[in-house]
């Protein structure tokens, strides 16, 4: 953590270089709050769980009732879409009353626009309730797939890699614990292993989280990807994909779009093991009776990669008051609670406990009707997010391999 602190630390000197000067917002709450009334905010956010839409219908809900802001959930498939929606709109000189408020973003996304100069802010610390957010024993709130936020992102939810299995039919001694247990246990269990399209982050994600373990040095991961050392680094992860493949669901010719459609083959028995990046996703899927109640999660030995995820403002939003009110109640203890409940999305909370009073703190104690839900400590180690371009240049790397 120390090591990573300071190249966190290193890497703020060279972008605060790079990245274009912003105006920090310097208004009162209460100036911003009093703007914010009568605006509505269009919040631009992947639509890909039902569970999580209607989370955010309840949060716009609560914005329209407490502050007399209106949320319209601009559903998307991918948050480039809103990205190059942005970019387009700089790029016609439309520097003001722009069609994107706020975005739920985070990786190579957030590095476009903090690259170009797309976000509005410093705003984060103007929040009322940005003192309740773990800055200590959370880094991924404040440093972003290596990126330092700098108060352009405000933190909402948090992120880890877990596997999903049936306990009833497979057993926990059996589980693979390390990526090359995995290639071991596929190959003595055909077909019953998958993974979402890399076109789906989910998918780029247990590529990546399987270069963590294979590669030489993964210290290198926190820094840009180039030509000299992804080939060095991926090296081992395309050796080990090559022998995997074959023993893939469907022999690996085929992939289910989405997380959703991956857990749909777990619950119909034609896998055994699917990737997710929600702790809660075996208790919210149990909850919604999409998987039996013998589901459950685990993660490597080695530990899995975690992340955060943010809100960010673009520069020419016609409504930057009413997001930054948005943005506030979403780290709302109420909001953060009602989000990690597995009756909504299981959401594992920003914020710090010791921070909160103690009625707050008994929000987040864990529902007695929580099946499935793992404990931080069954969470182990959190790793960090490789450098974006990692993910980028992976993707890009597997459809030339498999994709033919």
């Amino acid at each position: 953590m120390v090591r990573l602190t300071s190249a966190f630390a290193a890497i703020g000197l060279m972008l605060t270089a790079l990245y274009p000067t912003a105006a920090k917002e310097t208004r009162s709450w209460a100036e911003i709050s009093a703007a914010a009334r009568g605006q509505t905010v269009f919040f631009n956010a992947w639509a890909g769980d039902p569970q999580t839409n209607a989370f955010l219908g309840w949060v716009g809900d609560l914005a329209s009732k407490r502050y007399g802001v209106r949320v319209e959930h601009a559903k998307l498939n991918d948050t480039a879409e809103a990205v190059t929606r942005v970019v387009a709109e700089k790029a016609a000189g439309r520097n003001s009353g722009g069609s994107v408020d706020l975005i739920w973003i985070n990786g190579p996304n957030f590095l476009t626009m903090r690259n170009q100069g797309l976000l509005f802010g410093p705003f984060a610390e103007k929040l009322p309730n940005w003192h309740y957010v773990d800055t200590e024993k959370k880094p991924s709130n404040l440093v972003d797939f290596t990126v330092p936020v700098e108060g352009f992102g405000v933190p909402w939810r948090m992120a880890q890699v877990v596997f999903l299995y049936d306990e009833a039919r497979t057993p926990p001694p059996t589980l693979p614990r390390s990526v090359p247990a995995l290639l071991e246990w596929a190959k003595a269990n055909p077909g019953r292993l998958t993974h979402p399209t890399v076109r789906d982050f989910l998918g780029a994600t247990f590529l990546k989280q399987a270069l963590y373990e294979l590669t030489p040095d993964d210290e290198v991961l926190q820094s840009p990807a180039h030509d000299a050392n992804f080939a060095e680094a991926t090296a081992p992860l395309w050796a080990w994909y090559d022998a995997l493949r074959p023993h893939l669901w469907r022999e690996g010719r085929e992939f289910p779009a989405t997380g959703t459609a991956q857990i749909q083959l777990l619950n119909d028995g034609e896998i055994s093991l699917a990737i997710s990046f929600n702790p809660a996703d075996a208790a919210v899927s149990i909850k919604k009776g999409t998987l039996p109640e013998s589901s459950r999660v685990y993660v490597l030995d080695k530990g899995t990669i975690g992340n955060t995820s943010f809100v960010a403002i673009p520069y020419n939003a016609a409504n930057k008051e009413g997001a930054m009110v948005v943005a506030n109640l979403l780290l709302e203890p109420e909001v953060q609670a009602q989000a990690q409940d597995p009756k909504w999305i299981g959401s594992f909370m920003v914020l710090d406990l010791e921070k909160l009073p103690p009625d707050q703190r008994r929000l987040f104690d864990r529902p007695a009707d929580a099946v499935g839900l793992p404990t931080n400590a069954e969470l182990g180690t959190s790793l960090p997010e490789p450098h974006p371009s990692w993910m980028t240049r992976i993707v890009d790397e597997w459809e030339r391999r498999y994709s033919n």
